[in-house]
């Protein structure tokens, strides 16, 4: 394995080590942030660099032995150990290869999650309702915080769009393959004849993003205040709480109506509004640069047909890894990772693949 990338990234670590212990950086919390931040970055492949070099040092010792005819009594317990040290080798190469990956800048991230109903009209929408219930009891499982900004309610309790804001570590590592065509098959209880129908869903998930990361001019804005309407008490509709927020250039649309109070609802808005305009600038770039590589596991793409729940069957089926689940209630109960680690393993392999062309 060549080592002059892990070289570069011990000689940097060391680096950074000797600045944070600098009073002049120290006095400059805004650098000793950044540097504390790359330092904690980079400390598990230096780790993993320095066991490397240790295992190798160990190898050579142990061959060194095994070629010293004056040490023969060694030799059995030597070629055991170095066995051994070989296999440790191995493994650490494997580890290194993946921490070398670049990583996803926005892993770390909190997520908006948008669902909304497609084909199949009050089907579709009661599935989206069925699938934002999956994910609130993914999140909970994970002792993730969620709150729905917005939604809109059909008569038999669906959702024709709901977008949930969830606040956890990583969450958006774990749910950014969700975005695509989510397509049911089922016999609609308003079905009397029993026929098993086909509905979808649009999923999307945003990266939550951050004021340093969009820009937001005020008067590229057009505020909107209405009275709620839907499930939220008596309230509801007696008071205008309601904010429409369109983004004049771009003519973005964000509306947020589940709080309360009406500044909440303007900062939730804003929040999401920010986000979809980051993720549009992030697409654009990958465009640009033409790194999103034809069938990508994590595309994103809205129109994509991701995987499709089977009820008469009891089998959910994720088209992008191949892997059928006969579990369909259990992962409809928020028991996702199953597929989930499938995706993130298939997405690794990817690019790691990549990263070797």
């Amino acid at each position: 394995m060549k080592t002059e990338k892990l070289e570069a990234k011990e000689a940097r670590f060391l680096s950074i080590e000797d600045q944070l212990s600098d009073p002049s950086v120290i006095a400059n919390q805004t650098k000793w942030r950044a540097l504390s931040k790359e330092h904690a970055e980079l400390s598990e492949i230096v780790q993993k660099f320095r066991e490397y070099k240790e295992a190798n040092k160990r190898c050579q010792d142990l061959k060194d032995i095994l070629g010293d005819n004056d040490m023969k009594e060694l030799h059995d317990l030597a070629k055991e150990e170095l066995k051994e040290a070989t296999e440790e080798i191995v493994c650490l190469e494997k580890e290194i290869r993946v921490l070398l990956i670049p990583k996803d800048p926005n892993d770390n991230r909190n997520v908006i999650l948008e669902i909304r109903a497609g084909t199949g009209g009050d089907e579709a929408a009661l599935f989206a309702a069925d699938l934002i219930k999956m994910y609130l009891k993914f999140a909970e499982s994970r002792g993730w915080k969620t709150s729905i900004a917005d939604s809109s309610e059909t008569d038999l309790g669906g959702f024709k769009e709901v977008t949930c804001l969830i606040d956890g570590q990583n969450a958006y590592s774990l749910l950014k393959f969700e975005s695509g065509v989510h397509r049911v098959q089922r016999v609609p209880e308003t079905e009397s004849s029993g026929r098993v129908h086909t509905s979808a869903v649009t999923v999307a998930v945003l990266p939550e993003a951050q004021d340093v990361d969009v820009d937001i001019d005020m008067k590229d804005l057009r505020i909107d205040v209405y009275r709620a309407s839907g499930a939220g008490g008596q309230h509801i509709n007696k008071t205008s709480s309601a904010i429409r927020i369109t983004h004049i250039p771009t003519g973005t649309v964000v509306t947020c109506q589940n709080e309360r109070d009406q500044r909440q609802n303007k900062e939730k808005a804003l929040q999401i509004l920010r986000s979809r305009l980051y993720l549009e600038a992030l697409q654009k770039e990958v465009e640009k640069t033409a790194a999103d590589r034809k069938g990508q596991v994590g595309s994103g793409d809205r129109s994509e047909r991701i995987r499709t729940y089977n009820f008469p069957q009891g089998r959910v089926t994720d088209h992008r890894v191949h892997v059928t689940l006969y579990q369909l209630d259990d992962f409809l109960n928020g028991h996702m990772e199953p597929i989930l680690h499938r995706l993130i393993e298939a997405d690794l392999a990817q690019r790691m693949g990549n990263e070797d062309e």
